[in-house]
């Protein structure tokens, strides 16, 4: 297989989280405040997993010229998702000043300690953060396209679309990993299947519990907003559906959709906004 020649730098974000942001930071729209907290909450131990998982997976492979492209790739994407981590790793210890409660870490954290207690196979492990980076890479291009981020707070308008710019650059690294340890459609489908309604119910319930956290569950508006964001003209189900389908194909490939223009064109424009590490 050819891993084609993209550069994934590992970026210092120019943000301070230090001060915290305002509870409702999505210009006051709660619903979309504590669904963004929501994803966040999940995100160090998800992160942690990936970097486990490439590799874990790349060690299975030789250390020859031939795969030499893609276990530098792998590298990148470790270092651009120990960056997300730490990063996330701040704005949920200010939730927590916030009196939301993270209940997804502890979900995620107890299925990572069980595919350890149960020896889940490197390919497998690979399986699964394919599963995610495309789950993620959909919502990724979803939010940078559509205007998800409309009204938020600067700071936090920048950590998410940076965010989004580097999880659709290495949004193809895990499942070429998988393929070049020769896995299959199968095993890449039923994961997937799995990780799609492990997702789908625990974002629903991490920002169930946080609106009811926030004190606006039960608030008209809370639920006006969230029709919004799901069934709207730019909402998440008509816009992320059919790129969410698309991994059932026996011949999916996430450079299929040829995104990466979009993510290039916000770090361009937001040059001042960051610094490469290495």
């Amino acid at each position: 297989m050819t891993i084609p020649a993209i550069d994934l730098p590992v970026r210092k974000l120019a943000v301070d989280l230090s001060s915290g942001f305002a509870r409702h930071w999505h210009g006051g729209d709660a619903y979309r405040s504590m669904h963004f907290n929501a994803l966040s909450m999940s995100f160090p131990v998800g992160e942690q997993f990936f970097i486990d998982s490439v590799r874990t997976g790349a060690a299975t492979l030789p250390d020859d010229a031939a795969h030499a492209p893609l276990h530098t790739l792998v590298a990148q994407f470790i270092g651009q998702e120990a960056t997300h981590r730490h990063l996330h790793g701040l704005y949920n210890r200010h939730l927590e000043r916030q009196n939301l409660r993270n209940r997804w870490q502890g979900w995620a954290q107890r299925r990572v300690d069980w595919s350890i207690a149960f020896g889940l196979s490197p390919l497998n492990l690979v399986a699964v953060t394919a599963a995610y980076e495309h789950l993620t890479a959909v919502f990724a291009d979803a939010l940078l396209r559509h205007g998800w981020m409309d009204g938020a707070d600067e700071q936090m308008q920048i950590l998410w679309h940076w965010h989004a710019s580097e999880e659709t650059e290495h949004k193809a690294v895990a499942f070429d990993l998988y393929r070049a340890m020769g896995g299959g459609n199968l095993r890449r489908v039923a994961w997937y299947l799995y990780v799609f309604g492990i997702f789908s119910l625990e974002s629903g319930v991490q920002t169930l519990l946080n609106l009811k956290r926030d004190d606006s569950l039960l608030r008209p508006r809370t639920w006006i907003s969230a029709l919004g964001f799901w069934f709207g003209r730019n909402g998440q189900l008509r816009r992320c559906t059919v790129p969410l389908l698309h991994y059932l194909r026996p011949g999916f490939h996430p450079d299929n959709d040829d995104n990466r223009a979009v993510a290039a064109q916000w770090l361009d424009d937001n040059r001042q906004r960051w610094s490469r590490v290495k």
